[in-house]
């Protein structure tokens, strides 16, 4: 594992895609059922009924608790940017600010946990009986 010192001259840390130019990684967010989850930057062409071009989206990676290190889901938001080309629709969600990006993973998470009928509970408030979410 390295360890590489954070570059700000590579654009805005507070933004999801300055982030990760300037710390050479992917941002990092604690869902609000307890997990870890990371967040790439995508794009997809849209079909000519979407109105063409390409849109851009945040897909959220929860990393495994226990045991060996590893993927243990997603959830992705719905296109939040378009652009005419790749590059733009990946610049426009790019710029999207931080907590821009933190409220759309705590969106994802409760509807998840709504639809799927999880616990809202993080496990420590389940293990000590509390009730906080």
């Amino acid at each position: 594992m390295s360890f590489f010192p954070a570059d700000h001259s590579r654009g805005d840390a507070n933004t999801i895609g300055g982030y990760a130019l300037v710390h050479a990684r992917p941002a990092a967010f604690e869902g609000p059922d307890g997990m870890s989850y990371s967040v790439e930057v995508e794009v997809d062409a849209l079909e000519p009924d979407e109105g063409g071009g390409f849109g851009g989206y945040l897909l959220f990676v929860r990393w495994r608790r226990y045991g060996a290190p590893g993927v243990d889901g997603h959830v992705e938001t719905e296109y939040l940017a378009r652009g005419n080309t790749v590059d733009e629709a990946r610049a426009a969600t790019g710029a999207l600010p931080l907590s821009e990006a933190r409220a759309h993973l705590e969106r994802l998470v409760a509807n998840h946990q709504r639809e799927s009928g999880a616990p809202a509970r993080r496990w420590w408030g389940a293990i000590a009986g509390g009730d906080a979410p």
